[in-house]
């Protein structure tokens, strides 16, 4: 698919990485010169130097034959702009990035009336996956699938679980819950686990469920489900703004800290029900003036990562809070992933991966039966969700039956509503979704799940 991205910052430059390793034919426009050498010197990419707006230069991008054209540049008006363009031009599906509250109320009005696809705004889109964290505390990640239907969660086995030293066979037979875990993190081992796999206590594990059956699942092992009452965050940014309105709309206790003390009256006028606090959210006697041991949920969303990464790590030595770390700069993965941070937010690549859906969306209508894929256990897991479509050679086979690829699971399967954990006896049908979790990358159609 031929795509055009205005914009090579950090959201343009990941789009490109990710769109171009799922095969996509990629066009980068920027003002930058130096910032598209870089990106064209690490991805396949054609960087073009010039403005979106410019219809010359969308025209030099090859606007008239573009499937997509994607706005992220750091203005809203030359992302809204440049894609009303586009559109014209090249009557293409166009994105745009909006991070402006004002426009929270009139996305409706841009797409329908200007004919934008889609409007994505950051802040918004972090603030929706920090409040599912906050809602669902024992989780260190979660992902959905079918609208819902089924989830992906992440999290931690606790000393002295049921879950230790068990078969993942006996999970059925000894504690009765239809869960199928699908990945397995030991020290730094990934492991895509068959039956016979025993689980250990400190073991990071991720499962596909219904939530219904994750529920049961975490009530079974002894995890916490309880939802959160009181939450902390320190950061007063729009991605604040935007979880307390959030969170205090379902009745939750929200406290914000923030430095800057204009910044606190503006809340306190957008945000009348939650507690605005001005001090420094990086003083631990103001902290704990403000009962941070007692803390139910805690938030760091400063701009400045390493104030984030130790305010969560202060937070997790002498509180038993949910806490959740938004870093923008993902560097040194390794290092971080063994940090205490408990649910880490990238804001940048959160922004992409909704536009990745989006695009796999489109390539699903022409085509591809890919319809979701996360990349999950830093990258090395990918979680992809298949619609099956009639001419499919695997309908109708049953699993034992099927010769798989290794490092392959078939997690779950949505037919007609109804969330199916497949048995040996199960076979996959028209019309079904199909998720399946592997360390192979590359899959582009339910086939290649095949030897």
């Amino acid at each position: 698919m031929k795509t055009i991205i205005a914009g090579c910052g950090k959201v343009g430059s990941t789009l490109a990485e990710q769109l171009n390793r799922e095969g996509h034919d990629i066009t980068l426009i920027d003002v930058n010169r130096t910032a598209l050498e870089k990106a064209s010197s690490s991805y396949d990419v054609i960087g073009i130097v010039g403005n979106g707006i410019s219809y010359s230069v969308q025209s030099e991008a090859g606007i008239e034959d573009a499937d997509l054209f994607i706005a992220v540049t750091d203005s809203d008006e030359i992302n809204l702009l440049s894609c009303l363009i586009a559109k014209k031009a090249g009557n293409c599906k166009t994105i745009a990035r909006v991070r402006n509250p004002i426009y929270d109320n009139e996305t409706a009005f841009l797409r329908n009336e200007l004919g934008i696809s889609m409007i994505i705004n950051p802040e918004m889109a972090a603030a929706r996956e920090i409040g599912r964290l906050v809602l669902f505390p024992s989780a260190i990640e979660i992902d959905t699938f079918a609208r819902g239907r089924v989830e992906l969660l992440k999290i931690q086995i606790p000393k002295d679980s049921v879950l230790h030293q068990l078969h993942i066979f006996e999970l059925v037979e000894k504690l009765r819950c239809d869960v199928l875990i699908c990945a397995v993190e030991r020290e730094d081992a990934v492991i895509i686990p068959d039956g016979n796999f025993v689980l250990q206590e400190l073991d990071t594990i991720s499962f596909v469920a219904s939530p219904k059956q994750t529920y049961n699942f975490f009530k079974k092992i002894g995890i916490k489900t309880t939802s959160i009452k009181h939450c902390m965050i320190v950061g007063g940014g729009k991605i604040a703004y935007h979880l307390a309105k959030q969170l205090l709309g379902l009745g939750l206790h929200v406290k914000i800290v923030e430095r800057d003390r204009a910044r606190c009256e503006e809340l306190s006028i957008l945000l009348p029900d939650a507690v605005i606090i001005q001090g420094d959210g990086t003083n631990e006697t103001l902290l704990q003036e403000e009962g941070i041991e007692y803390a139910e949920c805690f938030v760091s969303l400063t701009d400045v990562d390493e104030e984030n990464i130790l305010l969560s790590l202060y937070v997790a030595s002498c509180s038993k809070a949910k806490i959740v770390t938004k870093i923008n700069r993902i560097s040194f993965t390794e290092i971080i992933a063994h940090l205490n941070l408990g649910s880490i937010i990238c804001p940048k690549n959160i922004t992409a991966e909704y536009i990745l859906q989006y695009v796999r969306a489109m390539q699903n209508s022409m085509g591809s039966n890919i319809e979701t894929l996360y990349r999950i256990v830093n990258d090395k897991v990918e979680a992809l969700a298949f619609n099956i479509k009639k001419d499919s050679p695997i309908i109708g086979k049953t699993f034992d039956k099927l010769s798989l690829k290794s490092n392959l699971l078939i997690c779950s399967i949505i037919r007609k509503g109804k969330t199916i954990t497949p048995r040996g006896q199960d076979m996959i049908m028209v019309g079904d979704q199909v998720i399946v979790v592997t360390t192979n990358s590359g899959l582009k159609d339910i086939c290649d799940i095949l030897r």
